[in-house]
């Protein structure tokens, strides 16, 4: 299977030789015009190999796209970048992860956070953020730090409540039924999303299980203002940051948007998932 890294190299490859296509130039016209060797532009163009930002511009000038450079500049850095192996950025434990990230938060100042198994953690209760630690350090074989990670990042639930930030999340009906923890845990944790409903920047939209086509994605993915979209895989995170791209998942989640149950209704829902789990207990 393809890799996310080596989507977005080949991505960034399609994009090279649609440009070279555009001049009329082929590929062995193009490295004479550029002195590179014909095969470094073959394999740039199916992803086998990056290029410097002296080389963007070689390839832009040849093809008379000068006025793409800064974009694909930008490009190429987000390619390199942005696929990060989550062993390596939590070597020293997953306290880290929560905290590395206080500064993007601090600057963002609208969320807009889409969830479809389990509850984001800027929501989560202690028990339940620490129940969902324990699966990733047994999964990833990572040094055990469930509580001090669950502090760090129920410390930052304070942007909640701070600065002039704005929260839109969208959560599929599944993340209020994934059992994570005892029955006591996902009770508090859905009394927790319920009175989050409450504040006055936050907005939380429920999307049925029964809702159609284009209410539901294959992954979760977190938009920080029109900025940075991030998508956390079982091994890995992926930023993107293409204008373009962003403009996509925004538009998805709009989509969702118009699906997903707010304010009485969504939290009749939760309610609803509340009382079957209470009736699930009592005959267990």
């Amino acid at each position: 299977m393809t890799s996310p890294a080596q989507q977005a190299k080949e991505a960034f490859g399609t994009r090279l030789r649609e440009i070279r296509n555009d001049a009329a130039l082929s590929g062995r016209r193009l490295a004479e015009l550029t002195g590179w060797h014909y095969t470094k532009v073959s394999r740039v163009e199916h992803g086998k190999q990056g290029l410097s930002d002296a080389d963007i511009r070689a390839w832009c000038s040849a093809c008379d796209a000068d006025d793409q450079v800064l974009d694909l500049i930008a490009q190429a850095r987000a390619v390199e970048t942005m696929y990060r192996e989550w062993r390596k950025q939590a070597r020293s434990g997953l306290r880290r992860l929560q905290e590395v990230i206080e500064p993007l938060y601090a600057r963002t100042k609208l969320f807009r956070i889409h969830e479809h198994w389990s509850i984001p953690g800027l929501l989560q209760t202690s028990a339940y953020s620490t129940e969902s630690m324990a699966y990733w350090v047994r999964l990833l074989d990572l040094p055990d730090d469930r509580e001090a990670a669950t502090a760090a990042r129920l410390t930052r639930q304070r942007i909640l409540r701070e600065g002039d930030h704005r929260f839109v999340f969208l959560l599929a009906e599944q993340t209020l039924r994934s059992r994570i923890g005892s029955v006591e845990t996902m009770l508090e944790q859905l009394d927790r999303v319920i009175a989050a409903t409450a504040l006055p920047n936050v907005s939380i939209g429920i999307i049925p299980a029964s809702a159609g086509m284009g209410a539901h994605t294959q992954t979760a993915f977190w938009i920080f203002d029109d900025e940075l979209v991030k998508i956390e895989t079982l091994t890995a995170a992926l930023d993107i940051t293409r204008a373009e791209e962003i403009a996509i998942y925004a538009t998805v989640f709009n989509e969702m948007r118009h699906a997903a149950l707010f304010g009485d209704a969504s939290r009749e829902l939760i309610l609803q998932v509340r009382d079957e789990l209470l009736q699930q207990s009592a005959t267990s």
